[in-house]
């Protein structure tokens, strides 16, 4: 028996879930957003205690790393961190993007033969995180921020369809208008979609190292040309 604790804080949902040998156990979660300080830790205490364990009693501590918040990652990563350090138990790392893709593919089974998936994570104005993955779940290109606009997808969408899903999709529903997108609802960001990926990552014993694991926070610098003063 291998029980897995799960933190989710990439985006204003706090999440912590314990799988056992890759099955949901437990769940807390919040959309309360500003506030992850405080939740992630006390989420952690209550979900170990009414479940009647201690952290002696895990296999691996899972977080997901991004991309998604500053902030966010890096409250959910020093958890995970204080808490492999005290009890010396390895430490895994989901993806964000790969774990909604994951859940949503789980959840579409073959209703949409052919479509590519695509999970968008908000960033800011009309940015995204975001990277498109094949039926199979395959990622088949880099995870990348991109400004979202009219003709975003275009060549794809010509082909094939695309579900978009994620904190990041709601807001390019009315851009890219095209009847091969497909835009799914309420496909967020959660500990409980970790739950098979860092199952299969701890059975690989794909660990990382606690020293040195940063989140993938990948904010790209965009430069800006100041506006000319008259003298």
């Amino acid at each position: 028996m291998s029980l897995i604790l799960n933190i989710e804080t990439s985006s204003e949902i706090c999440s912590v879930a314990i799988s056992k040998d890759g099955n949901l156990l437990d769940l807390l979660e919040s959309n309360s957003g500003k506030t992850h300080a405080s939740d992630c830790s006390v989420f952690t205490g209550v979900i170990m205690e009414r479940n009647k364990l201690g952290f002696s009693d895990l296999g691996a501590v899972a977080v997901s790393s991004g991309p998604g918040s500053y902030t966010g990652l890096r409250i959910g990563v020093s958890m995970a961190k204080g808490i492999c350090y005290a009890t010396g138990k390895p430490l895994i790392a989901v993806s964000t993007l790969d774990a909604l893709v994951d859940e949503q593919i789980e959840s579409d089974a073959s209703r949409n033969p052919g479509a590519w998936y695509c999970p968008m994570i908000d960033a800011r104005r009309m940015e995204v995180f975001l990277a498109m993955y094949d039926g199979n779940g395959k990622r088949t290109d880099d995870i990348s921020a991109e400004i979202i606009h009219k003709d975003s997808f275009a060549d794809i969408l010509q082909d094939r369809k695309i579900i978009f899903f994620g904190t990041g999709s709601e807001k390019c529903r009315e851009v890219i208008n095209n009847p091969h997108a497909i835009f799914i609802k309420n496909r967020i960001p959660s500990a409980k979609n970790m739950i098979r990926l860092s199952w299969k990552e701890f059975n690989n014993n794909n660990f990382q190292d606690v020293a040195y694991f940063e989140p993938y926070y990948l904010k790209d610098f965009i430069a800006t040309i100041p506006k000319r003063k008259v003298i």
